[in-house]
């Protein structure tokens, strides 16, 4: 399969959800690099440069709003679109994150991994999700 040279980074803690969602994005010819938890997650977002992040909000070690804040005060990445992927439809989550500027917040249970593609590839493309 020919790649579209687009790299994502998945952060999520859930080992199932990580590799069907990885496997998903590879199969339309995107990069995809993985994090188990926010540590590792934030480490890779300031190594790879990946030209956007999936991020869920619940994780060991340091939080998707935590990663996300140390993104958005560090300069070489401050302008990386972020998408969160979360099982939590807590308005006030939700308002925070939006606070701190995501291209989209995502409730996980609502989400297939068709339209997750779909919404990678409009961010990837400099559209809205």
């Amino acid at each position: 399969m020919e790649t579209t040279g687009k790299r994502v980074l998945l952060v999520e803690d859930d080992r199932f959800l990580r590799r069907a969602c990885e496997a998903s994005l590879r199969q339309r010819g995107l990069t995809v690099a993985t994090g188990a938890d926010g540590e590792g997650g934030l480490r890779l977002a300031r190594s790879e440069r990946p030209d956007i992040v999936l991020l869920d909000m619940l994780m060991p070690k340091l939080s998707g709003l935590e990663v996300l804040r140390a993104l958005r005060g560090d300069e070489a990445t401050r302008g990386l679109p972020v998408l969160i992927l979360s099982n939590s439809s807590r308005e006030q989550d939700i308002a925070e994150v939006n606070r701190l500027g995501v291209s989209g917040y995502f409730v996980k249970s609502n989400l297939s991994l068709q339209e997750l593609g779909d919404l990678v590839g409009r961010v990837l493309d400099g559209q809205s999700a």
